[in-house]
């Protein structure tokens, strides 16, 4: 099949969504299918056979574009959208396989040019501007209204969890399958060197652990606050934070002193993905306080794979997928969470079962193999569907 992918991020960075994309073209790659891969202007190319990436020509107050909705991100948009249409309107396409809100492209190429899509759901567009925007509530029925359009236009939908699947079921995806997140760590279970215990000057209490981006949806204040309570209770953890831009982790830093944490806890700005496997083998345990969303965080899954106990808020976000078999879930408040985080420092046999159920849990159902498994599915159902509407024309 020759398939143009539309993902509108900085591409290759070591972000959930970029990532996505990255295993998807990997996987479509395999297949021996034809890729034409339009992101934004920036990031480190990767090279795949037969897959081709085609960046727009923006300036340069449009490179190193974050997550999350914002105006440069939607003048990004339109550069992506004109590329798009230069190469739809050169090239003879099967399907478009649109990430996040090109689905609304995807939708414009269907009716201009009969051409179909997939929508990639990586989150809800609709909630994540309400959530973000607080002004946009009144008008969140019409931004509902807008995400089931493009849902019911699109051949199939690929959302990135069960909750997605949910939405996307009740607004009238004519198919769905659900392209779950993976952990591609290269040395799962590899044992930690201390290293990082003796750069930060750490005594021998466990080290609690998170890995990721700081936006407030994260719920980065709450394990704080979760943290204060934890060792006003008696823990002698100490918590290292891997990840944020320079005015974020300056922002937590004076939260944490405000808290009295200073010397408890230790930013080390970001990490490269390559490395992650070693730098969470530093660890103890490893937690997602995520508070908002309905997408499960894909740290979660490397966090599982590593053999760490991993500790989430009790919400859609996290036990959509996750029970206490495999992970400890606890409130999203700072009294609960913080108990949560007490408890895991000083329960050895705890951290162990945990740890070990988890790493099953992910060999099982979110490497590579299994998300090549469901791209296969995917395109198998893509491939029927077109070869049906031909012979029906014919």
């Amino acid at each position: 099949m020759n398939i143009l992918v539309l993902a509108p991020h900085s591409y290759y960075v070591d972000r959930g969504s970029p990532i996505d994309v990255d295993i998807l073209v990997q996987a479509l790659s395999r297949r021996g299918d034809r890729v034409d891969l339009v992101v934004y202007a920036d990031g480190e190319d990767r090279a795949y056979p037969h897959v081709t990436i085609h960046r727009p020509d923006t300036p340069g107050w449009l490179r190193h574009i974050g997550p999350g909705f914002s105006l440069r991100k939607m003048v990004a948009d339109l550069y992506l959208f004109h590329l798009a249409r230069t190469l739809v309107h050169a090239n003879r396409y099967d399907v478009v396989h649109a990430v996040e809100e090109a689905a609304f492209i995807g939708l414009w190429f269907k009716r201009s040019r009969g051409l179909p899509y997939v929508y990639d759901m990586d989150s809800s567009i609709a909630q994540q501007l309400v959530e973000k925007l607080s002004w946009l509530r009144p008008v969140a029925g019409f931004l509902n209204w807008c995400e089931a359009k493009a849902i019911r236009g699109a051949l199939a939908a690929a959302p990135v969890c069960n909750a997605l699947a949910d939405l996307a079921r009740r607004r009238g995806a004519s198919h769905i399958v659900t392209l779950h997140d993976i952990s591609q760590l290269a040395a799962p279970g590899q044992p930690g060197t201390g290293d990082l215990r003796k750069r930060l000057q750490l005594d021998g209490a466990p080290i609690l652990m998170y890995v990721g981006n700081l936006e407030a949806y994260q719920g980065v204040d709450l394990l704080l606050d979760a943290f204060a309570f934890a060792i006003g209770e008696g823990a002698t953890s100490s918590l290292v934070i891997a990840g944020g831009t320079d005015p974020q982790i300056t922002a937590y830093r004076r939260k944490a002193a405000e808290l009295g944490l200073a010397n408890r806890v230790h930013f080390i700005g970001g990490w490269p993905a390559p490395k992650l496997d070693e730098l969470l083998a530093e660890a103890d345990i490893l937690v997602a306080p995520r508070i908002r969303g309905i997408n499960t965080p894909m740290k979660v899954f490397p966090y599982l794979h590593s053999g760490k106990p991993v500790l989430v808020t009790d919400l859609p976000t996290h036990n959509q997928i996750l029970t206490p078999d495999v992970a400890l879930l606890a409130p999203p408040d700072p009294v609960g969470f913080g108990s949560a985080i007490l408890r895991l420092s000083e329960d050895q046999g705890l951290r162990r079962s945990l740890g070990k159920a988890g790493r099953e849990f992910v060999e099982r159902n979110h490497t590579f193999r299994a998300h090549e498994r469901r791209v296969n599915a995917l395109y198998d159902h893509l491939a029927a569907h077109l070869q049906a509407a031909v012979v029906t024309r014919a």
